[in-house]
């Protein structure tokens, strides 16, 4: 398998856990691994700890297909590095080393992407206008609906909206919307997890799921018609409190929220270190660490890989599941 990390924020902990991440893959040498950095950030995150693997210095992944090294470093310059704050240029370079992944997978140098955090804060001083990781590969992918998607050991959940500010969330509510992101949910499912009849729960918008529509009418208007089509396969809503309070999401194969907080609280005291976010609906892989650029222990060589090497073990193991689909039909 050919896997493709990107650097992130170079001023937060990403290529850190990247070059860990490297570390950890290079001893199994079962897959070949890029990773596109400016040369001299990865030369000063090899310093931060003991590493040990070989790697080459390349000007693009398919140049790197050449080669019979397991590591290779898409050198994106040099940068000069101000640990702990988003700057433009830490928003340009994260992002040039997104569009170098994204080119790998479209020219089949890659077969997966493995995305170190980025800084909203530095996508914005940088002039590009997504907010994140999901909204810009939708676009280059021209996918019009894909859903944040978490998975973990624990339990598996997904989004009805991204980055929107709260007091927006009901207004983006959309029953067509919402139909069209429960179907992509079923789908990753079966094609992405080999979940032959998943069930899925359906989480309340409101306080106590709108108490019948007396605190609110979302779960009567958008949520109940949607259950009573998914039958067997959607149920709820349930009120959020109640159903992570009582341990319900080990009943289902997944959890569908309405809003970021409400499914990443639990998700995050649940699986901190082997959370993965993984864009759904897209037609390349995407996976990511679930946590943030980290500044205040960024070029201290204390990073926490863990998140990010189940991020490269979710990439794998969908592409495998993605391939044997093709294979058999």
């Amino acid at each position: 398998m050919k896997l493709f990390f990107t650097c992130g924020d170079c001023n937060g902990i990403g290529p850190e856990i990247v070059v860990k991440t490297l570390t950890y893959f290079y001893k199994q040498k079962k897959h070949k691994l890029h990773f596109a950095v400016p040369k001299n950030i990865f030369e000063e995150s090899l310093t931060l700890f003991q590493s040990d693997f070989e790697y080459e210095i390349v000007k693009s992944s398919g140049q790197s297909l050449q080669s019979k090294r397991v590591v290779s470093i898409i050198n994106l310059g040099n940068m000069k590095s101000a640990y702990g704050k988003p700057t433009k240029l830490s928003g340009e370079i994260a992002f040039r080393s997104l569009q170098e992944s994204f080119a790998a997978v479209k020219n089949n140098s890659a077969d997966c992407i493995i995305t170190a955090p980025i800084s909203k804060d530095a996508f914005h001083k940088a002039g590009i206008v997504f907010p994140g990781h999901t909204e810009l590969l939708a676009s280059w992918t021209k996918v019009e609906n894909v859903v944040m998607f978490f998975h973990s050991s624990k339990l598996r959940a997904a989004l009805l909206t991204i980055h929107v500010p709260l007091k927006t969330v009901s207004f983006s509510l959309d029953i067509n919307i919402i139909k069209k992101k429960i179907n992509i949910v079923l789908e990753t499912l079966k094609k992405d997890f080999k979940i032959e009849n998943p069930r899925i729960a359906l989480l309340g918008v409101n306080p106590h799921a709108g108490e019948n529509g007396l605190l609110g009418d979302e779960e009567e208007n958008l949520f109940v018609p949607l259950i009573n089509e998914f039958k067997e396969q959607l149920f709820g809503p349930f009120p959020a409190d109640a159903f992570f309070g009582m341990h319900a999401y080990k009943l289902f194969d997944a959890v569908i929220g309405a809003y970021h907080d409400q499914v990443l609280i639990p998700f995050k005291m649940l699986s901190f270190s082997d959370g993965v976010n993984f864009t759904a609906g897209l037609p390349i892989v995407r996976t990511s660490p679930d946590h943030g650029t980290a500044y205040d222990i960024a070029g201290k060589g204390i990073a926490d890989p863990s998140s990010m090497i189940h991020a490269a073990k979710l990439a794998v193991l969908i592409c495998e599941n993605r391939k044997s689909n093709a294979a058999t039909t």
